[in-house]
């Protein structure tokens, strides 16, 4: 199989693992949202172009690839699947295809690739390298998590918010979920004042920005928060509660933050899902 398409796609790498399922699972809405087709990569490890000794892969990249067809289509979803299988390294590899898909989606942790207390390295690697947007999806153990009705917009550089906003906000009226944006900021423990003026001067830059797209999704459920503290220290208060977590590319310490050790700790044991967006202007 080949990377080459006459059209973009929703592209979702597949290894095997439960989360790459989940990742492609969740990928259906954006694909059928988009109408576009959906992807299913598998990424066989090797020098280049298929030998005997990587028969074997090639036979489990099939399985695989079929197992997850197999779930897509038990949806019953109107979404066009595509299966490709392709030679090299994973991150390379989806980094390479990102540059003509419209979004990339892989699981938080890969079948092989799990490194202890963080994301896993090709979820992380395509994540800040790649040429769109890129879903990294967790897969917890949860079965029901009704409460988990929040879209979480991370904007604590307001140059960057309505980059952010654009995703959150189409995420938000898609799933009907209501869109939460935040600016994280460290106040003066010692004087009340200012930390009141902070707040309300944060509150009042993203009510702003929230405006405009209130206008645009009439049934666009908003609000803004200031927060005390990190982003990390948010997430871990707050995982439960939330179906996904929008960064920019443009800002790489939240991205770095959020794909880390302490946003993997926050969100491990969740199906919260991370979206980082905005990469085309870097």
């Amino acid at each position: 199989m080949n990377e080459t398409h006459a059209q973009p796609a929703v592209v979702v790498g597949i290894d095997g693992s439960t989360m790459a399922l989940h990742a492609a699972l969740w990928a259906i809405d954006e694909a059928v949202r988009r109408d576009i087709p959906l992807r299913l990569v598998h990424i066989v490890e090797s020098g280049g172009a298929p030998t005997e000794d990587t028969a074997p892969q090639l036979a489990t990249a099939r399985r695989s690839l079929n197992r997850v067809v197999r779930a897509v289509e038990a949806t019953h979803k109107a979404v066009k699947i595509e299966t490709d299988i392709v030679h090299g390294q994973p991150a390379a590899s989806l980094i390479r295809i990102s540059r003509d898909a419209a979004i990339v989606c892989v699981g938080a942790v890969g079948s092989h690739h799990f490194q202890h207390g963080r994301i896993g390295s090709t979820a992380s690697a395509v994540a800040g390298r790649a040429h769109c947007a890129v879903a990294i999806v967790h897969a917890g153990t949860r079965p029901d998590r009704p409460h988990a009705n929040v879209i979480l917009a991370a904007a604590d550089d307001l140059r960057h918010v309505e980059s952010v906003l654009k995703t959150a906000a189409y995420e938000a009226t898609m799933r009907d979920a209501t869109l939460r944006v935040i600016t994280c900021w460290q106040p003066p423990r010692s004087d009340p004042l200012a930390l009141e003026k902070g707040d309300i001067e944060i509150s009042a830059q993203l009510e702003r920005h929230l405006e405009h797209w209130r206008s645009r999704h009439r049934d666009l459920r908003a609000e803004a928060v200031a927060v005390h503290g990190s982003l990390s220290g948010y997430l871990t208060t707050h995982a439960a509660e939330l179906q996904s977590v929008i960064v920019t590319a443009r800002c790489p310490g939240q991205v770095n933050e959020v794909v880390g050790a302490a946003g993997y700790g926050a969100l491990a044991g969740s199906d919260c899902v991370v979206l980082v967006v905005d990469h085309h202007h870097l």
